[in-house]
């Protein structure tokens, strides 16, 4: 049976205050939080692989990705995993989002789309885990076939493992500290056209799976990445930027991003990580070829050169028109 055509497409992008309306520890590290409008309405509707933005009180705005159920119109639910070397984001969730707090929420938005497809590989890696779970939950409902590996440190830091134990052997656990690594070239050994494959989780398993796909059909692989692994270079150079909606042009020197050059211009541009990671700044190019250096745009995206992640992409050809 052929899966969900699921697409990635959203309603019109929410910003406004929600309330913690459970609380709940799914592991080490880790709660779940479920978020409701204060007033009873219902939240925007979303689709797998979708996400949202924390816009904290402390002056950061973090992304989590929404894992509950898409049926459910009046309840978000995101996966938090507490990362005392962070900058702080976490920790001030897991110290203050009790039930009853309320936060600033914008989104959804949706870079990591579910495709239809008559089988599925999901490999997760910790926290990566939460993306996948209404992708899961939306292929089982569609009886496509699919098998989901997931691995962590150890069992107890992985997450939400009691809503797993309902697909069975579905599920292979993988907790490093038992059973080693994922097998990745086991799990991806044989190339097939009629598979999509979805991975979410650390920079080393996602490069890994990455290397293991490299003989897949083009398309295949889909993936969310939580860091930049193309960190802006250190060699940038001048870049003149128009933004035509805006009647401005902008010479944007090499210690500056776009982003910034533009803000400073007094030109309002919704951002958040600031880092290439989340796709909030995601701006139409009008002319000019873009240098992306993104996690966010597909290859086939990027070769487009319709739009670009102003916060760290810059141009290879010394100047870009925007539509700003």
């Amino acid at each position: 049976m052929a899966g969900p055509s699921t697409g990635g497409g959203t309603s019109a992008e929410f910003e406004g205050e929600v309330e913690v309306l459970t609380r709940r520890t799914e592991s080490a590290g880790v709660i779940s939080l479920e978020l409701t409008r204060p007033s009873g309405e219902p939240l925007p509707s979303w689709a797998p692989g979708a996400h949202v933005d924390l816009v904290l009180p402390n002056g950061l705005t973090r992304q989590y990705s929404l894992c509950g159920r898409v049926e459910d119109a009046k309840t978000w639910r995101i996966g938090v995993l507490r990362e005392p070397e962070g900058r702080g984001g976490s920790e001030w969730v897991h110290d203050h989002a009790h039930e009853g707090a309320r936060v600033t929420v914008r989104g959804p938005r949706n870079h990591f789309p579910l495709l239809g497809s008559p089988r599925y590989l999901f490999i997760g890696g910790g926290i990566g885990i939460t993306p996948l779970l209404p992708m899961i939950a939306r292929v089982h409902a569609a009886g496509a076939d699919w098998r989901l590996f997931y691995g962590g440190r150890v069992r107890g830091s992985m997450a939400f493992l009691d809503e797993l134990e309902d697909y069975g052997d579905r599920v292979t656990l993988q907790p490093q500290d038992e059973l080693g690594m994922l097998d990745l070239a086991g799990i991806l050994g044989e190339p097939d056209e009629e598979t999509l494959v979805y991975c979410c989780g650390p920079t080393g398993l996602i490069d890994a799976v990455e290397r293991q796909c490299e003989s897949w059909p083009k398309g295949s692989l889909h993936v969310e990445r939580f860091t930049n692994a193309l960190a802006p270079a250190e060699d940038n150079t001048e870049v003149e930027v128009e933004l035509r909606a805006s009647g401005i042009t902008l010479t944007v020197p090499p210690e500056l991003s776009i982003l910034e050059a533009v803000e400073n211009a007094g030109v309002n541009v919704l951002k958040s990580c600031a880092e290439g990671t989340c796709g909030t700044c995601e701006t139409s190019v009008l002319e000019g070829e873009v240098d992306h250096r993104d996690a966010v745009l597909t290859d086939d995206e990027k070769a487009e050169n319709d739009t670009m992640m102003i916060c760290v992409s810059r141009a290879r050809c010394g100047r870009l028109v925007l539509d700003l």
